[in-house]
């Protein structure tokens, strides 16, 4: 029962993980918390169902699936980007947290009145569920495609951040971007960028959040996106190897206590794991305190 819920726990948090990286890299750059992240990866999950519909769940299909909803969500972030956050940059952080929450409502509200998508729930299609047996436990092809999925997303993260010219950019504007404006970096361009790569990433989160839980509705991404928001935190937002982490461990925290206590308190436990960690160790698991001289 345990490593049975231990394999759906790393399912969900996979998910989970992709999502608090937008959250993270945003915040690393322009300590902006884009609460519109979640509704991305709603838009994502449309963008996705509607390609399956016209293709079917086959293979080939999610491929495609996954490659419009990146795209749709990487020129979406785009323009929010452009026309809503770059205009505040230089701003009080409390004009672009209320920007943030404003594109949130305008994002699920535009959805529920646009006629071909609606406010009513919709049946995600899926694969045909195939259980595998690994010893006394199970695991779906559904499943393997959410956590394969993540890991390769995160890997190619990895690489693009630590390995190439614009993470290397991505990294400078982080740390000081008055000072890598001075160096030849086009700050506007990195940031933008950075929204991107969040963006496609929660693009894909959608795709495999609805594969695994097959309804979509235009307000899907707002509990997923907080959650996304608290495993960020835990991990110590800001921290690439702390989103994953954190995302990891929500999703296992979160069904645990689906299996052994009561899917009620799964919510409950989730935000709990938010104040917690706020008392103890603000900055997060891979969080590190900051000395500021005045």
């Amino acid at each position: 029962m345990f490593l049975q819920q231990l394999i759906n726990g790393l399912s969900l948090g996979s998910i989970y993980a992709l999502i608090a990286l937008g959250y993270t890299m945003v915040y690393g750059i322009v300590k902006l918390i884009n609460f519109a992240h979640g509704d991305i990866m709603m838009m994502g999950a449309y963008a996705g169902y509607f390609v399956l519909i016209f293709m079917g769940p086959t293979i080939p299909g999610m491929i495609v699936a996954f490659a419009v909803s990146m795209v749709f969500c990487a020129l979406l972030s785009l323009v929010i980007e452009r026309f809503a956050y770059r205009p505040l940059r230089n701003a009080p952080r409390l004009n672009s947290l209320i920007t943030a929450i404003a594109m949130e409502l305008i994002l699920q509200n535009v959805m529920r009145v646009l006629p071909f998508v609606g406010p009513n729930p919709r049946q995600y299609p899926t694969m045909e569920l195939r259980n595998y047996a690994l010893g006394s436990v199970s695991i779906s092809n559904l499943q393997l495609i959410v956590i394969i999925s993540s890991i390769i997303l995160m890997v190619i993260l990895n690489v693009v951040v630590n390995y190439t010219k614009t993470g290397k950019a991505m990294r400078a504007v982080s740390y000081d971007y008055q000072a890598a404006s001075l160096m030849g970096i086009s700050v506007n361009k990195t940031i933008a960028i950075t929204f991107v790569i969040g963006s496609v990433l929660a693009g894909a989160g959608g795709v495999l959040y609805a594969t695994a839980y097959p309804q979509i509705d235009p307000v899907m991404g707002y509990m997923p996106g907080l959650k996304a928001f608290v495993a960020a935190v835990l991990g110590g937002i800001g921290s690439i190897p702390g989103a994953m982490v954190g995302g990891v461990l929500l999703g296992v925290a979160e069904t645990l206590t689906k299996g052994f206590i009561s899917s009620q308190y799964a919510d409950a436990i989730s935000f709990s794991i938010l104040i917690v960690i706020l008392l103890v160790k603000p900055t997060g698991i891979f969080g590190s305190k900051k000395t500021v001289k005045v």
